[in-house]
């Protein structure tokens, strides 16, 4: 099981798709889990390897869908008394399984760096190349846009050679950062070029020109630097803010797990509004008694 993960984490990273590597760091009896099981989790939700029973399940595929959203490492203590787990560091949450026990499991999103669609031979565009390399950023110098699941940011430094066709494919290819490194005058000239092509004007506004932050550049390996320092800026404004991805939820009202509402096997209806629970037993006993469940 162990190499079967490690090759298909390896097969993912190649693919530059975003997983997420588990693993189990302690357990408390009966878990039946053990110290040193792997899962791993992919961006789609898709469950691969054994961190114990299906009450893990669900707050593992959570957790490790806000790890792909943020880039953060978490570790994740589950019991049946979380308030017990709660330490700096740590994220406590309930699970209640029949057989009891408790599980930490520490989870590393592996998401793939960004990728730099360098297009032109120009020697901003190599001395670009060379410092992408350094930063572990992916570099494409191919004239159709890599296909990827990471972020492509396009810079067009074609040096006046298609650089117009080359803007037309990026702007296509919804880059989130476009750059062209030109002066402002032939950069307006390719603006109404495109505009007359029929490019969305609000597409035009959003390419950068003067590419890179304005820091007195002049070397190639200058403009370059100022480059790539306009999409380190970029990529962590984006991370910051960018929203949180996750299936909607439900708190099961017994036990007080997190359900996932779209998977959930195990559902009832009382008073018009529908429950959700992790398990078999939890439904019956609230089906036995709802308002002792509602009321705490």
């Amino acid at each position: 099981m162990r190499a079967e993960l490690l090759q298909l984490a390896a097969d993912l990273a190649r693919r530059r798709e975003p997983f997420v590597l588990a693993m189990v760091v302690r357990r408390e009896p009966y878990s039946s889990a053990h110290a040193g099981d792997m899962a791993i989790i992919t961006a789609d939700g898709a469950y691969h390897g054994w961190l114990g029973g299906n009450c893990t399940q669900p707050t593992v595929r959570r957790e490790a869908r806000l790890a792909l959203a943020d880039g953060k490492s978490r570790l994740v203590s589950l019991s049946p008394d979380p308030k017990s787990q709660e330490r700096p560091g740590v994220t406590a949450l309930p699970m209640t399984c029949h057989s009891g026990g408790s599980v930490e499991i520490y989870l590393e999103p592996m998401l793939p760096p960004p990728q730099l669609w360098i297009l032109g031979e120009s020697p901003c565009a190599r001395a670009l190349a060379r410092l992408s390399e350094v930063m572990g950023y992916g570099v494409d110098r191919a004239a159709a846009p890599p296909a990827a699941q990471a972020p492509v940011f396009a810079v067009i430094a074609t040096m006046g050679e298609n650089d117009e066709e080359a803007l037309a494919a990026a702007i296509a290819a919804r880059c989130p950062y476009i750059a062209v490194v030109a002066s402002r005058k032939r950069f307006a000239e390719m603006h109404e070029a495109l505009l007359a092509r029929g490019i969305p004007r609000e597409a035009l506004d959003q390419v950068h020109n003067p590419a890179g932050l304005d820091i007195g550049a002049r070397l190639p390996e200058e403009v370059a630097l100022s480059i790539l320092a306009e999409i380190v800026g970029l990529r962590r404004a984006q991370t910051k803010s960018a929203p949180v991805d996750v299936p909607a939820s439900e708190i099961d009202p017994v036990c007080g797990m997190t359900v996932e509402v779209a998977t959930a096997r195990h559902r009832a209806t009382h008073a018009g509004r529908e429950f959700f629970f992790c398990n078999p037993r939890c439904r019956e006993k609230f089906l036995a008694d709802p308002v002792r469940f509602l009321a705490a």
